[in-house]
């Protein structure tokens, strides 16, 4: 059995990567501090011989280093996710996401001699406001908030890494993953986590302004299986992205959802499109998503019961907790 490594493997699309590892025949050590992924998230993994979990810090060096001695693939997905609390406390993301990325190339660099590939998870974020659609890998980098920044200069980190010292890295830059496990937080964040708790709740959907915006909604389990195709190939020193190959309208969304609808203001930063350019994955990778917008909304809806207990959002707990937002981000 081959070793791999998932920093940050109890969080949402960690353990989907987890679960997709263990049923390929991997052998798979889960590091993870619980700052934002749970344990339940792996509880139906539980008893799995080939799974360990490790709650530590990616940046507690010395604890998480022996871990990581022979590993065959490392997936570093630890981090700190968000718009808002990137605004409120950017040191935050940025010892998670820029130093932690540092502390564990530096950990794969004196351990994995033997490393068949490093994968990193980036973000669409880092291409801010886009100018062309479907947005290619070559598109200008624009971090609109210092989640984007700090996202970004630990993919430049991981990069960097493999060019100076050898190390076979790819770096996957995801757009807006969805799926069942994702967050349920305090912390207002990704769409389908706030309206799923809302349906719930019976409150209606806080559709940000019009609707019409359209986002790259790309199922996480299709995103497991960009990892491990990328972990799997050839290829090294790359940039991919991880695309639906489709984007869809928020309003399409809420008639998936069926409930009635509140709107709240646009915000600042935010692109009116994602819309991946999908055709370096296709081509280099083999790989294509499976599982349609329609189809992926209806196994969330199947267990919508996770979001038992995420917070419900109201416009005035969002006006309230966005209003960073609008005071660093709104332009003069």
């Amino acid at each position: 059995m081959k070793n791999a490594i998932v920093t940050g493997g109890a969080g949402f699309i960690g353990s989907h990567l987890t679960e997709l590892l263990l049923t390929r025949g991997y052998r798979v050590c889960v590091i993870d501090n619980f700052s934002t992924g749970r344990p339940e998230n792996l509880g139906f993994l539980k008893g799995n011989p080939a799974l360990t979990l490790v709650e530590a810090d990616i940046n507690d060096m010395k604890k998480i280093r022996t871990y990581f001695k022979g590993a065959h693939f490392v997936f570093h997905l630890a981090a700190l996710a968000d718009i808002v609390p990137s605004i409120v406390n950017p040191l935050s993301y940025h010892r998670a996401n820029v130093d932690g990325t540092a502390s564990v190339m530096e950990i794969v660099r004196e351990m994995c001699p033997g490393l068949a590939k490093f994968v990193y998870t980036a973000s669409s974020s880092c291409y801010g406001i886009p100018d062309t659609f479907p947005t290619p890998e070559t598109a200008e980098i624009r971090p609109q908030y210092p989640y984007a920044l700090t996202k970004y200069l630990g993919e430049s980190i991981a990069l960097h890494w493999g060019q100076v010292y050898k190390l076979p890295v790819l770096s996957l830059r995801l757009f807006n993953v969805y799926g069942p496990r994702s967050r349920t937080s305090g912390t207002y964040g990704a769409v389908f986590g706030v309206f799923l708790a809302q349906k719930l709740a019976g409150e209606p959907f806080t559709v940000v302004g019009d609707g019409l915006q359209t986002r790259d909604f790309t199922y996480a389990g299709d995103v497991a299986s960009a990892f491990l195709a990328a972990a799997e190939s050839d290829r090294r020193d790359e940039i991919f992205n991880v695309g639906s190959g489709n984007t869809y309208s928020v309003k399409r969304l809420v008639e998936l959802l069926n409930g009635p609808v509140t709107f709240i203001p646009k915000r600042p930063g935010e692109p009116d499109c994602t819309f991946a350019d999908t055709a370096r994955i296709r081509k280099e990778l083999k790989w294509k998503p499976e599982v349609s917008f329609e189809k992926g909304v209806s196994i969330l809806l199947k267990n919508i019961d996770y979001w038992k207990t995420a917070p419900v959002w109201t416009p005035e707990s969002i006006n309230e907790a966005t209003k960073d937002w609008f005071h660093f981000l709104a332009k003069e």
